[in-house]
């Protein structure tokens, strides 16, 4: 079953990928970019002192929604995950390390797409009968396109998003964390499921404000560990650094020279596993985060958007892109085993990164500190991911439903400690690739709103 499950997996993913997939991220990126007036880049510095400017890591239960930073936390939450460690994993052993360069060019035109899409969630979110705020893209949809066909497009989205993060995203994060503590210190992944759908089932009955208050605490420290340790091993392979640099740009158009082939098939698969890995890590485009950026409590739509971007930022060029300089650093620099491109036998995705922290911490040391690393990346996002599934759960099947979701969310967060590595990625690979699909055909059809946001906002300065 798993083998026929992971060729209908293989087969949708490979021609989303590499046929529509790359060209709609970019399009929309690229359209916003220029429609925004390269939004990502005027308002840069307005979003990062809005960020980080006041940055609390209290902010506090609220009557409804989140604040804005709680809002940011719970989208970076969701971004930085298994994506950054084992997805930039993947795309460097399957297209070399020029695929970095593809993921950021992904990111660069996806904090455009962002921008677009916090605006949207802020503009058309509503409160239910309790005074709680819901948005996100079926609320969007719904709003572009009325009638049956906005009601198809939303109900697309929100059953692909529901298996996509609620139910497959979980299992593909706990399995990461499964198989990483398995490896550095030897505990059995089925007991890391169980430990795991205890303290998950904790905090999701306590409800948004308890996992806002968690998000806005783990987020930055998780990432500041992170980035101590990443920046700790580029100091002592500084001699690297520029072969490293050079390296992701020289494989990017030449990648056959590393991962072999003619360069047609060879380019193709650099580019196809930047933007499918790119994808998965920042999420732009995609359609998740909005539905935390939707919760903010801010003024104006555009103080949201500007935030949103530094998510895709945060995510991509700063932790991914660590990450992957330590890879390439450690493991395809002139000493280093992946050197001619020739992959080990035991060296795959999930254990890459282990693998290159452990060349210069000690295979020990290093195998642990980035377990302990993914299973906060990993599991903040299971806790994000879990809240969009249910907000689209909710529009659905309703209010008294939700309890048959976070049982089913619980029940895949712990069989994904225990299933295939590959056929949960390539799972989470397929039903994120439909996500896009409907969420980007609204983008697409409300422009004009988030063009007049921007004026608004260039107006009033």
């Amino acid at each position: 079953m798993q083998d026929f499950l992971m060729k209908i997996a293989t087969n949708v993913n490979t021609y989303l990928s590499n046929y529509i997939l790359v060209f709609l991220l970019v399009g929309v990126g690229l359209w916003y970019s220029i429609r925004t007036r390269f939004a990502q880049v005027r308002y840069f510095g307005e979003g990062m002192k809005k960020t980080f400017g006041n940055l609390k890591l209290h902010g506090g239960a609220q009557d409804a929604g989140m604040t804005s930073f709680q809002a940011l936390a719970t989208a970076i939450a969701a971004q930085v995950g298994t994506g950054n460690i084992v997805g930039a994993s993947g795309a460097i052993l399957t297209g070399g390390p020029g695929a970095i360069f593809w993921m950021w060019i992904i990111a660069f035109f996806g904090m455009a797409t962002i921008y677009a899409e916090a605006t949207l969630a802020q503009k058309t979110r509503v409160k239910d009968e309790d005074g709680q705020i819901k948005g996100g893209p079926v609320y969007y949809i719904t709003t572009a396109f009325k009638g049956g066909f906005g009601k198809f497009l939303a109900g697309f989205f929100a059953v692909a998003i529901i298996l996509a993060l609620g139910f497959m995203g979980c299992m593909v994060q706990s399995n990461s964390i499964g198989s990483t503590f398995q490896t550095a210190f030897g505990v059995p992944s089925w007991i890391v499921g169980i430990v795991l759908v205890i303290i998950c089932g904790f905090i999701f009955i306590g409800g948004l404000n308890r996992l806002a208050s968690v998000t806005e605490k783990i987020v930055p420290i998780m990432a500041a560990i992170f980035l101590l340790g990443g920046l700790i091993i580029l100091i002592i392979r500084i001699k690297y650094v520029p072969a490293t640099i050079a390296m992701i740009f020289r494989y990017a158009f030449q990648p056959q020279a590393i991962i072999g082939g003619g360069f047609g098939a060879a380019i193709k698969t650099a580019v196809s596993q930047g933007a499918k890995r790119g994808l998965f890590s920042n999420e732009a485009g995609m359609g998740s985060t909005p539905h935390a950026h939707a919760l903010a409590n801010v003024k104006e739509p555009h103080d949201q958007a500007v935030v949103a971007m530094i998510g895709v930022f945060v995510d991509t060029f700063v932790v991914l892109t660590l990450n992957a300089l330590v890879i390439i650093s450690t493991l395809y620099t002139s000493d280093g085993i992946l050197a001619d491109g020739t992959i080990p036998e035991g060296i795959g995705k999930a254990n890459l990164a282990q693998t290159a922290f452990g060349s210069v911490f000690g295979e020990s040391f290093g195998a642990k500190f980035v377990a302990v690393c993914l299973f906060f990346f990993a599991f903040s996002t299971v806790l994000s991911w879990n809240l969009f599934g249910k907000i689209n759960f909710e529009w659905l099947f309703g209010k008294k439903s939700l309890i048959v979701y976070q049982v089913l969310a619980l029940v895949f967060i712990f069989i994904g400690t225990t299933m295939q590595n590959d056929l949960v990625w390539e799972l989470q690979d397929m039903f994120n690739n439909l996500i896009v699909l409907p969420n980007a055909i609204a983008l697409f059809a409300l422009t004009g709103m988030v063009v007049a946001s921007v004026k608004y906002r260039d107006k009033e300065k």
